[in-house]
C-alpha cells in the first residue's frame, strides 16, 4: 500500500513538473493588432535604415537655400493620433472644400522648398486645402550629414501618428490626396493606405514603394509615380517589383520614368532635371484634377 502511494506522488509530481515546464516554454499569444502593426512598420523601417547609410545620403547634394517672398500659407497646430501636437503649414481653400492635399517634405524637412511647392500645388489646383505636414516636428537638415542622423532617430510610429492626425484633421467626409518626395513620396502612398476610403488619389516622387501585399491590396484609390533610371533608392528594378505587385494587387498604377537620378524634381537641388520636373509636375497636376 505504501509503495502505491509513493508510486502515486512521484506520478504526480512528474505530471505537474512536466505542465509547468510546457507552459514556461509556450510563447505569449500574437495579437492581431501587433502583426498588422508590424506589418506597418516594415516599409518605413526599411527606408530609415537604408537612409541612415552614407551610400544614400551621397545620393542628396546639400540644397540651395531659397528664400521665398509672400509665401501664402501659415503655421498651424493640430492633434496627431499618439495624442501630441503636430504642426503644418496649411493654405485653406478659399471657399469651403472637402478636398484636402497632405503634402509631404523630403528628408531635409519641411523647408522653404516644399512650402512652395505647396504654394504651386494651391495655385494651380484651385478648390483645395493644401497642408504640408511637418515630419520632424520643427527639425531641418542643409546637409546630407545632417539629414542622415534626423533620419537615425526618427521615429516612424510617431511619423504615422502624424499622417493619422492630419487626415483626422481633415475630417471624416474629406477627400484625401497627398503629394511627396523621396522619403515624402514613400509616405505620400503610405498616407493613401492610412487613408483607406478617404483616399482619392496619390502622387510619389522616387519614393520607396511598398512590398506588402496586403498593403497593396487595401489601396482605395489611383497611384501615379515618378521616377529616375539613374535613381538607385528606389533603383529600376524596385520599380519594375512595384508595378507588378500593383497589377498583381488589382491596384491602378501610372510609373512614368525620366533619364535623371534621385530628386530630380526639386529646383533647389543641385541635380535638378528641369525638363523632367515639367513633365512630372503637368501630369501630376492633370492626375490630381480627374481623380
Amino acid at each position: 500500500m505504501k509503495k502505491s502511494v509513493i508510486f502515486l506522488s512521484i506520478a504526480l509530481f512528474g505530471l505537474v513538473l512536466t505542465s509547468w515546464e510546457w507552459k514556461k516554454a509556450q510563447h505569449p499569444t500574437v495579437q492581431k493588432a501587433d502583426v498588422i502593426e508590424c506589418l506597418n512598420m516594415e516599409t518605413q523601417q526599411a527606408y530609415q535604415l537604408e537612409a541612415s547609410t552614407p551610400a544614400f545620403a551621397s545620393l542628396h547634394l546639400s540644397p540651395i537655400k531659397v528664400n521665398p517672398n509672400d509665401l501664402m500659407g501659415s503655421m498651424i497646430s493640430f492633434d496627431a493620433a499618439d495624442g501630441e501636437k503636430a504642426n503644418a503649414y496649411f493654405i485653406p481653400a478659399e471657399k469651403k472644400s472637402n478636398k484636402w492635399l497632405i503634402v509631404i517634405q523630403e528628408w531635409w524637412g519641411l523647408n522653404d522648398n516644399i512650402k512652395m511647392e505647396a504654394d504651386q500645388y494651391f495655385k494651380d489646383l484651385g478648390d483645395m486645402n493644401v497642408i504640408a505636414v511637418d515630419m520632424y516636428d520643427g527639425k531641418i537638415a542643409a546637409t546630407p550629414d545632417s539629414a542622415m542622423k534626423l533620419m537615425r532617430g526618427a521615429d516612424m510610429k510617431r511619423m504615422t501618428a502624424i499622417i493619422q492626425g492630419a487626415i483626422k484633421h481633415a475630417g471624416s467626409k474629406a477627400n484625401i490626396y497627398s503629394v511627396g518626395w523621396c522619403f515624402g513620396g514613400m509616405w505620400s502612398l503610405q498616407t493613401a493606405i492610412l487613408a483607406g476610403p478617404q483616399a482619392k488619389g496619390s502622387v510619389m516622387y522616387y519614393g520607396r514603394p511598398e512590398t506588402n501585399m496586403e498593403k497593396l491590396k487595401s489601396i482605395q484609390c489611383d497611384i501615379i509615380g515618378f521616377f529616375g533610371n539613374k535613381d538607385q533608392a528606389p533603383s529600376p528594378a524596385m520599380v519594375d517589383d512595384f508595378e507588378k505587385n500593383m497589377k498583381e494587387a488589382g491596384k491602378n498604377l501610372a510609373v512614368n520614368r525620366y533619364d535623371a537620378g534621385h530628386g530630380f524634381a526639386n529646383p533647389s537641388n543641385p541635380s535638378f532635371n528641369a525638363a523632367a520636373k515639367e513633365d512630372a509636375y503637368t501630369k501630376a497636376i492633370a492626375f490630381l484634377k480627374s481623380h
